[in-house]
C-alpha cells in the first residue's frame, strides 16, 4: 500500500514538472513572439532561429533600440544579424536574384530614383520583369544575375541621397527580396545649377539629368570635336513631362529657357551620346 501510494505521488510530481516546463516553455515563446522576432524570422530560418535563441535575444537587447517608433528598423535588423553571422547574403554559385521595389509614389519618378541607385550600387545588367500599378501602391520588379543578395545597409545608404528610406523587408528565399520604399521626401540626386556658375558635362554614355529649379536659361555649348544633335527633356519635381525639343543637325550653341514648372532637365543626343566626344559647357544665367 506505502509503495502504491508513493508511485502515485512520484508521477503526480513528475506531472506537474512536466506542466511546469511547458508553460515556461510556451512562456518564453510567447516573450519572443513580438514584431521584431516576427521580422527576425523572416530573415533566418526557423531552425537557425531556434538554435540561436538565446543569442539573437542578446545581440538585441534592449528590443527598444530596434524600432522606430511603432515599427521595426528593418535596415537595422539585417545589418545586426550580418554583422553576427546569421544572414548570409552570399549564394553558393551565381543565380538569379530578384527584386521587388514597392511605393506609394509616382511610378517614373521612383524608377527613375531606383534605377540611379541601383546603378550606384554597381547594377548596371538587370531586366524589368514585372511592373504593376494598383490603386494604392506600384510595383517594379527586376532580376539579374548575381553572386549574393543586396545588403539592404548598402542600398539605404544610397536611397538616404535621394531622400528616401526602406520602411520593410520580405525575404521570400534567399535570392527573393521585396523591398517597401517611402519617398514621401524623394528628389533626384543631381547636380542643381546656379545662376552664372558654368559646368561641364562630360563624355557619357547616359543622358545628363540636372536641376534647374533655381535658374531661368542656359546656354549649352558644344565642342568642335563634338557633332551633337540636341535632345532635351523638361520635367516637373514629380518627373511629370512637360516639353522636349530636337534639333535634327549637328549644334555648336543651344539657348535654353526654363519651362514654369521645370524642376529637372535630361540633356541628350537625338541618335547616340557617343557624338559627344569632348563635354557640354552649361552656362546657366537669371535666378527664379
Amino acid at each position: 500500500m506505502v509503495k502504491t501510494v508513493a508511485i502515485f505521488a512520484f508521477l503526480i510530481s513528475l506531472s506537474l514538472a512536466q506542466e511546469i516546463s511547458q508553460n515556461e516553455n510556451a512562456t518564453e515563446v510567447l516573450e519572443l513572439e513580438t514584431p521584431l522576432s516576427q521580422k527576425i524570422k523572416t530573415f533566418v530560418s526557423e531552425e537557425d532561429f531556434i538554435k540561436n535563441r538565446d543569442f539573437i535575444k542578446l545581440i538585441f537587447s534592449p528590443e527598444s533600440d530596434y524600432y522606430r517608433q511603432d515599427r521595426v528598423d528593418v535596415v537595422k535588423v539585417a545589418a545586426t544579424l550580418k554583422e553576427n553571422g546569421l544572414l548570409n547574403l552570399f549564394f553558393d554559385k551565381p543565380q538569379e536574384l530578384k527584386l521587388s521595389f514597392k511605393t506609394s509614389g509616382a511610378p517614373l519618378f521612383f524608377v527613375k530614383i531606383m534605377g540611379d541607385t541601383l546603378r550606384n550600387i554597381g547594377y548596371y545588367r538587370y531586366v524589368t520583369t514585372e511592373s504593376n500599378l494598383d490603386s494604392s501602391e506600384f510595383t517594379w520588379t527586376i532580376s539579374l544575375k548575381s553572386e549574393y543578395a543586396t545588403d539592404p545597409l548598402i542600398l539605404q545608404e544610397e536611397l538616404n541621397k535621394s531622400g528616401c528610406s526602406i520602411i520593410d523587408i520580405k525575404r521570400n528565399s534567399k535570392s527573393d527580396w521585396e523591398y517597401s520604399i517611402d519617398m514621401s521626401e524623394g528628389y533626384v540626386n543631381v547636380k542643381t545649377l546656379v545662376d552664372k556658375e558654368e559646368v561641364e558635362l562630360k563624355r557619357s554614355l547616359y543622358a545628363h539629368w540636372l536641376n534647374v529649379s533655381n535658374i531661368q536659361n542656359i546656354k549649352i555649348k558644344s565642342s568642335f570635336r563634338d557633332h551633337w544633335y540636341p535632345e532635351i527633356t523638361y520635367y516637373d519635381k514629380q518627373l511629370h513631362l512637360l516639353k522636349v525639343i530636337k534639333k535634327d543637325k549637328k549644334t555648336r550653341t543651344l539657348f535654353l529657357l526654363m519651362p514654369k514648372n521645370a524642376k529637372y532637365i535630361k540633356i541628350s543626343d537625338m541618335y547616340t551620346l557617343k557624338n559627344v566626344r569632348d563635354k557640354l559647357v552649361l552656362v546657366p544665367t537669371g535666378s527664379r
